[in-house]
């Protein structure tokens, strides 16, 4: 290859990488954004990023299967990105069908308006909640941020092995749910109170219906409880960037 050409394959493994970040991460692969506007943000990121990171040594002598594989390489390296973040962000969504399944509302569906799609009600209002949170904070900067440094470590060209971009993958679906469970501890302390409860009630009053009690106290304390619950994401918010630091491999 010539040099204006080990330039482009430089500008393209640099696309690439970004690109498959952002079919995977949160906030960017979301269904209500444009395509167009996707891959404007993608050529404008990796113009900026190919102005200041210094191609591959090689880019200039590489056969056209070495060029394959170095951007499947790098497909894999930004879908294993998208997908860390993904997860972490999944934490609010992942509690708040903990959360929906202690109150009964398991089978209602509300639409999502990031998915595009059917979702549960009280997840998709706390991932919304949680999300303004996170612009209102500037927390989506930490993504490029996040992405930025990803060049910084592994130039165009390089990336992880396998094994620990798997590892990470696999960490951050563990930690997803750790923390899911974290989030909505509090609401289920409450939720098995209220089971002892109407079981006490059941024994006391043993021609009350408590099953036909249950449904109504049981969203009436989950709403209560949610409302409650949101100082615990703004909390999140920290843990969110701590997760996000330690679980990317860069």
């Amino acid at each position: 290859m010539d040099i204006p050409t080990g330039n482009i394959f430089g500008f393209m493994l640099i696309l690439t990488r970004i690109g498959a970040f952002f079919a995977a991460s949160p906030l960017f692969s979301w269904q209500t954004i444009p395509h167009r506007s996707k891959i404007t943000i993608a050529l404008i990121l990796a113009s900026f990023f190919a102005a200041i990171t210094p191609y591959p040594a090689q880019a200039a002598a590489i056969s056209p299967v070495e060029a394959l594989l170095f951007l499947l390489d790098e497909t894999v390296y930004g879908l294993a990105l998208g997908l860390v973040a993904y997860s972490l962000l999944a934490v609010v969504r992942v509690g708040g069908g903990i959360i929906e399944q202690q109150m009964g509302l398991t089978m209602a569906n509300v639409m999502d308006p990031f998915l595009g799609e059917e979702s549960r009600p009280v997840g998709t209002i706390l991932e919304i909640i949680f999300v303004l949170m996170l612009f209102a904070t500037e927390g989506h900067h930490l993504l490029l941020h996040i992405l930025s440094r990803t060049f910084e470590g592994y130039q165009p060209g390089t990336t992880p092995t396998i094994e620990a971009l798997a590892g990470s993958v696999l960490k951050a679906g563990s930690a997803m749910m750790m923390l899911a469970l974290q989030l909505a501890a509090p609401i289920l302390a409450t939720f098995l109170l209220l089971m002892v409860v109407l079981a006490f009630m059941a024994r006391v009053a043993p021609e009350a219906n408590v099953l036909f009690l249950s449904l109504p106290l049981r969203c009436g304390l989950g709403l209560l409880m949610v409302g409650i619950f949101m100082p615990f994401l703004a909390a999140y918010l920290k843990q969110f960037a701590l997760w996000l630091n330690r679980l990317i491999p860069v």
